[in-house]
């Protein structure tokens, strides 16, 4: 007589398992014996561990991931508070300038205490200062047409622009402030308030501060403001 062929061992496939206990969560109630007897894959050593500990170890480790999620909004949070407060700091300043020499000064004042840019220069054009009784002071920079070439060819066409500047370009763009020896960076706005009126240069020795990749809004939104003040601050007032 032949021998009877076994029949092949039938396995369940694991998705389906997975996909019937979602679809019935009671499947262990009355089964706890069953939960004691299941062993799982230890996630960070060898061999396997209890349903139960591997429960808690991954509770723990969302509960980590969570925290260090609120640390960051918290953070993120305290850092947009201090720079509101900054930024509100400086816009009071700049609207108690009582002529353009002093909201220069108040420019220079408020970013070197308050946003660590040592240096800042205020170009604006002749028209703006021929009917002034004096030369215009320090950081603010009568705006000739060496001066503007530059600065439009390091805007290349933009608003507002994050980028190097060398020791020459420093010299030239802020004569009042020593040229580090080496590259510095600068964050570069144009003034325009239906008609040009000039340019807002900050500039660090650091060629880090100010990045390329640097979003400029904050930058735009100063001149924005200054260059209101500009119009408001005519030469009648200095």
């Amino acid at each position: 007589m032949s021998r009877a062929v076994p029949e092949p061992r039938k396995t369940l496939d694991p998705d389906r398992v997975a996909e019937w206990l979602a679809t019935h969560p009671d499947f262990f109630v009355g089964r706890e014996g069953l939960l004691q007897q299941l062993r799982v894959p230890h996630p960070e050593a060898r061999g396997a561990t209890s349903l139960l500990e591997r429960l808690v170890h991954d509770l723990r480790a969302r509960a980590e991931q969570a925290e260090w999620r609120l640390e960051q909004l918290l953070e993120s949070a305290r850092h947009n508070e201090a720079q509101y407060r900054r930024t509100r700091e400086l816009v009071l300043a700049l609207l108690e300038a009582e002529d353009r020499d002093a909201l220069g000064q108040a420019l220079a004042t408020q970013f070197s205490e308050r946003f660590e840019t040592p240096a800042v220069a205020l170009w604006c054009p002749a028209a703006l200062t021929d009917a002034e009784p004096r030369p215009p002071q320090a950081p603010r920079q009568v705006l000739d047409e060496h001066a503007g070439s530059r600065l439009a060819a390091l805007l290349d066409g933009r608003a507002s622009r994050c980028t190097r500047l060398t020791p020459t370009d420093w010299k030239r763009l802020l004569p009042h402030v020593p040229a580090p020896r080496k590259s510095g960076s600068c964050a570069l706005s144009r003034l325009t308030l239906g008609e040009p009126l000039g340019y807002l240069v900050l500039a660090s020795p650091d060629p880090d501060h100010f990045r390329a990749s640097m979003d400029t809004l904050f930058t735009e939104y100063v001149g924005d403001v200054v260059a209101r003040l500009l119009m408001r601050l005519g030469p009648d007032h200095g």
